[in-house]
């Protein structure tokens, strides 16, 4: 064979190779081994069973399926859109008054956790 002739199946090889190539997907946050520790840690002490939290907002962190259900005033997460959701918007400090911001007092939530809680709701807010 010809040189060009081995040269356009490589490069089309390549070509091929590539185009799976780029930014990698972000891992996959399990609720279960990343969000609910979190939650547990900085939330649910207010916000289960007769909570200051629940008592104000109905809201309660102790499992998914609780989360998912939001206030008696609404949903807190709307899966795939952190911005939407008033969980990520609460913990970030993206509400317009720091006074609503969660948690409260000076146990806040570390970048590297309001970022997983991020990626989370991005991911669908999956029970896994």
């Amino acid at each position: 064979m010809k040189t060009r002739e081995l040269i356009f199946p490589a490069l089309v090889l390549v070509s091929l190779a590539l185009t799976g190539c780029g930014k990698a997907e972000a891992p996959v946050v399990s609720y279960s081994q990343d969000i609910q520790p979190i939650l547990d840690q900085h939330c649910t002490a207010c916000h289960t069973n007769e909570g200051a939290g629940v008592a104000v907002s109905g809201f309660r962190t102790d499992s998914h399926a609780a989360v998912m259900a939001g206030t008696r005033f609404g949903p807190m997460i709307e899966p795939g859109d952190p911005l939407s959701s008033s969980l990520y918007r609460l913990v970030s400090g993206r509400e317009i008054h720091p006074s609503i911001q969660m948690p409260h007092g000076d146990a806040k939530m570390s970048d590297a956790e309001i970022e997983l809680i991020e990626r989370w709701i991005k991911q669908g807010a999956l029970d896994n």
